[in-house]
């Protein structure tokens, strides 16, 4: 965990009085909505179809046990009693009233936590691999990183109005699981020929009307120039990206339109304007951001120890443990997934109760510490093997332990219609609906890896362009249709999907997706060839064919 100092503290304390300040003139009728609007954007405060949604960020996606309590805290005083984590490595509350959001975010800050830049076109939360610092294999912890970025970016007079929004991603290891390659500046530690540490710098990604993957800019940036190479991209972005219009305000298009070489001969000319300076990290300054970073105290522990042994002969754990427990960087210690997509459930939702229990989990088996994935599920990084049978048996009883992770009913799933205002369909019940019909365990083993992304609208935000199986909810003629795409992913190897073919019926969605899981058993050549494989050495055809066959 990073340990925030009295400059962080002081900052998230302001802001909660000149918020406090900005509601009571709100309230008061001082304040029209469309003045107040852009106020409430940078403390992550959204008008949704029927109350204020509050979106508080959550850095590089770890939380501390005192942070998590303290989010179960405003979801019970504020809200309805559950949170919804999102793609970004956020948690958003959805009905809490704007007389309360003071006093929420006092709450919060009270553990370091706030809302700003959660959304508004500045920089955005910075994100990271949900298993940073307990990869195996990884260079080294990509949140020393992250956390330089985010205090370099935060109030950033320069860049709190640009064109558009502007989002970034993180990742140390050869997997990538913070999906860089859709976000408007993606950063991977890589070692050059030297030995020294730095980072393959992509820009241009992103989702939304118009998706771009993202495309490597310069493939190597030296650690201490990181901040001077960041800034001169944020530079030419300020300056040619378009401001008359929404559409084609964010980078990627500033990107396309000038093509990759171009727009990198324009950073490389504001990099050298910028030159050795400030924004130069000297190793003292690195060291000191890593120094505030707490690890855990590891004991010297068996790979195998007797208590997994004994466990062994329990089926159901067995097959949690093959499906939600990955391995840790530390002998005898274990990375775990704890899946927020039970059956029938909405993707990405905790309870307070939830909340409240998991932060004890933490504080018993994982040193106090929380990760937070863009998929939308929690993970505890720092679980003894010895004590996986004992937390299993915690999770069961909480409703956290569907052995469904990175299986076709561990869905990430937007919001939608049921609170977004900007949606033309929903969401949540289609994710719902799908993981009733795959929730059967056998049959999620025999498909293996399969992602299903869902978003209600064209913005994208749950991903779908990128998912194996993407779902997105358009409005036809006042009712709600689903277009489909297969074959898209968000790792290293990211690609968008393709378009099978015209959008279906909201009645429909479930059949036509259990027809191309259909399709892909029958398709595939062996056992363990994953969908996404199946789908790019075959195509969309055979796909389209089994779908629309009979409609």
């Amino acid at each position: 965990m990073y340990a925030y100092d009295e400059i962080d503290h002081a900052i998230v304390h302001e802001r909660v009085d000149e918020f406090r300040d900005q509601v009571r003139r709100r309230l008061s009728g001082e304040l029209t909505e469309d003045e107040f609007k852009p106020l409430r954007l940078m403390n992550g405060v959204y008008l949704q179809l029927h109350a204020y949604m509050f979106r508080v960020a959550i850095p590089y996606g770890t939380l501390s046990s005192a942070q998590l309590r303290k989010l179960a805290h405003v979801a019970r005083t504020y809200d309805r009693g559950y949170g919804h984590f999102t793609t970004r490595q956020n948690i958003q509350f959805n009905w809490i009233a704007l007389k309360d959001l003071p006093d929420a975010l006092a709450d919060l800050a009270e553990v370091g936590i706030h809302a700003m830049q959660t959304s508004g076109n500045c920089t955005r939360n910075v994100t990271a691999d949900q298993w940073a610092g307990v990869a195996p294999g990884e260079i080294e912890d990509p949140r020393v990183w992250a956390e330089i970025l985010r205090q370099h970016t935060a109030l950033h007079p320069e860049f709190s109005f640009l064109p558009r929004k502007f989002k970034f991603a993180i990742t140390a290891s050869d997997h990538d699981r913070a999906a860089i390659k859709i976000h408007d500046i993606g950063l991977k530690l890589v070692r050059n020929d030297a030995g020294e540490t730095g980072f393959e710098v992509l820009v241009g990604g992103g989702l939304g009307r118009s998706p771009f993957i993202g495309r490597t800019i310069k493939p190597f940036v030296a650690g201490r120039d990181i901040l001077s190479y960041i800034e001169a991209i944020l530079r030419v972005y300020n300056q040619y990206g378009r401001r008359d219009n929404i559409y084609k305000a964010r980078i990627k298009i500033l990107v396309h339109e000038l093509g990759i070489d171009k727009f990198a001969a324009e950073v490389e000319q504001a990099w050298r304007e910028i030159g050795d300076g400030p924004l130069t990290l000297d190793d003292e300054m690195i060291e000191d951001i890593r120094s505030r970073f707490v690890y855990p105290a590891y004991e010297k522990l068996p790979a195998e120890p007797d208590e997994l042994r004994a466990a062994a002969g329990d089926a159901r754990f067995e097959a949690w443990r093959a499906n939600s427990v990955a391995p840790h960087r530390q002998d005898g210690y274990a990375i775990v997934t704890l899946s927020l997509k039970p059956a029938g459930g909405p993707p990405g939702d905790a309870t307070a109760e939830q909340m409240d229990a998991v932060a004890d989990l933490a504080d018993t088996y994982s040193f106090g510490e929380i990760r937070v994935g863009h998929e939308q599920n929690l993970v505890l990084p720092h679980v003894a093997r010895r004590d996986l049978p004992a937390l299993w048996a915690a999770l069961d009883k909480l409703g956290l332990a569907t052995p469904n992770v990175g299986l076709v009913s561990d869905i990430i799933a937007c919001p939608g219609l049921d609170y977004c205002s900007l949606a033309n369909a929903r969401s949540i019940p289609i994710a719902q609906e799908l993981s009733r019909r795959f929730a059967n365990p056998d049959t999620a083993a025999l498909i293996g890896r399969l992602h299903i992304n869902i978003s209600g609208c064209i913005n994208a935000c749950g991903h779908h362009h990128v998912g194996h199986i993407g779902i997105l909810g358009v409005e036809k003629n006042g009712e709600e249709f689903y277009q489909i795409t297969i074959g898209g992913r968000a790792d290293e190897g990211a690609e968008l999907g393709v378009l099978i073919g015209p959008a279906v019926p909201y009645g429909e969605v479930a059949d036509v997706i259990e027809d191309i899981v259909e399709a892909y058993l029958s398709l595939r050549q062996r056992p363990d060839e994953l969908f996404v494989d199946t789908v790019k050495r075959l195509g969309v055809e055979p796909f389209k064919e089994r779908v629309y066959a009979t409609r």
